[in-house]
């Protein structure tokens, strides 16, 4: 049973937070001032993020029998090595499209920033308007890697704790959703066709499943490392969070739409607290 809930959530998570971009870029969400935008949904990501981390997944894997020290040295190197892996996807762009092109302003950007851990910009932001390369399969293939990771972390907090998994699941929902709106952005300027774009981003978001699958049997067969992965899991929503969402939002802003981005906030570290509450009751 636990093996059929980590394939229904991953698949919920990872296909699921694609049609959900899908839709809300159909009625117009995006980085206007207006209504709900893009950073209204990267300030719930966030919220999200934390509170699963923070509030779920770190308490867990303190209950077991690894000492605290073992599990913040963890933490601080998986914190550490998601780092490293935003920059290594970095150097390899950089490198691949000409150390970034020159916008204009004096400055060259590295776009793409959107694989490993790290995101692409919501709608309107997104540095990846060059023309078609390769038919974005470069995008792609870097979202299906983080899709991968993001289904072993499911998988372990599921086989700590089914109702834990369930939180992870929505706390990646969460953070995917304004992932995939930039992807989706990209990848339809990227072929001129946003039914194939919608097909392609939701080809990698259900790589989630298969890394739910590996990360089950992962997990299932070394049990004593169960806390090891929970922690490395609250590592990466840890760096997402604080390293990447969090950075889109520090920006100067009138004090009723900084007033807006900490009720987003607030509202995501709830949502994640009352779906825990709720599983837990039932």
């Amino acid at each position: 049973m636990t093996l059929v809930a980590i394939i229904l959530a991953t698949l919920g998570a990872g296909i699921g937070s694609v049609w959900v971009a899908a839709l809300l870029l159909r009625v117009g969400v995006n980085s206007g001032s207006g209504g709900v935008n893009a950073q209204h949904l990267l300030s719930l990501a966030a919220g999200a993020l934390l509170a699963t981390a923070f509030m779920h997944l770190l308490p867990e894997a303190f209950e077991g029998s690894v000492g605290a020290h073992a599990l913040f040295a963890t933490l601080l190197v998986g914190v550490v090595f998601f780092f490293l892996l935003d920059k290594a996807e970095l150097w390899h762009h950089g490198h691949e499209h000409g150390q970034g092109h020159d916008h204009g302003d004096g400055h060259a950007h590295d776009h793409d920033h959107d694989h490993g851990h790290s995101h692409a910009h919501p709608p309107g932001h997104g540095h990846a308007h060059d023309g078609p390369r390769a038919g974005g399969w470069s995008l792609i293939t870097g979202d299906s890697v983080h899709c991968f990771g993001d289904g072993i972390l499911i998988a372990s907090a599921f086989v700590a704790d089914v109702h834990l998994g369930l939180v992870a699941a929505l706390a990646v929902l969460a953070h995917e959703v304004p992932h995939h709106m930039g992807d989706l952005v990209v990848m339809g300027q990227a072929s001129g066709n946003r039914r194939l774009a919608l097909l392609k981003v939701s080809l990698a978001g259900a790589v989630t499943m298969l890394g739910g699958v590996m990360g089950f049997y992962l997990v299932e067969s070394l049990p004593d490392w169960l806390p090891y992965f929970l922690t490395v899991a609250s590592s990466s929503f840890i760096y997402v969070a604080l390293a990447d969402l969090i950075p889109q939002l520090q920006k100067r802003l009138t004090a009723r739409q900084t007033a807006a981005q900490i009720s987003w906030l607030v509202l995501g570290m709830g949502l994640v607290t009352a779906a825990s509450l709720l599983a837990h009751t039932h």
